[in-house]
């Protein structure tokens, strides 16, 4: 009989790793496509990766969003519920 050993460790590990968001969770997340998900992160529009140890692929924790607000050219806070309307506007 074969048995696998498993550390408990290694099993928060992998259901922590089911929780991470690549560019189409965050994309659908944010309400924009996944190419400009791509662009915002090349941009540092994006929070930091919370693993990037896949190349090409960065991936976030669903809480790294929480509270996070994007700034920035045609970003809607209307739509985010933001307490904080710019007053002024330097075109």
């Amino acid at each position: 009989m074969l048995r696998t050993f498993i550390p408990d460790n290694e099993e928060d590990t992998m259901a922590a790793d089911q929780q991470l968001w690549g560019y189409t969770k965050v994309a659908a997340h944010l309400r924009i496509s996944v190419g400009a998900a791509r662009s915002r992160k090349s941009r540092g529009s994006l929070p930091a990766p919370d693993d990037d140890s896949v190349p090409d692929r960065p991936r976030w924790r669903p809480a790294t969003f929480q509270g996070w607000k994007p700034v920035g050219r045609g970003f809607r806070s209307d739509l985010y519920g933001s307490s904080q309307q710019e007053t002024s506007r330097s075109d």
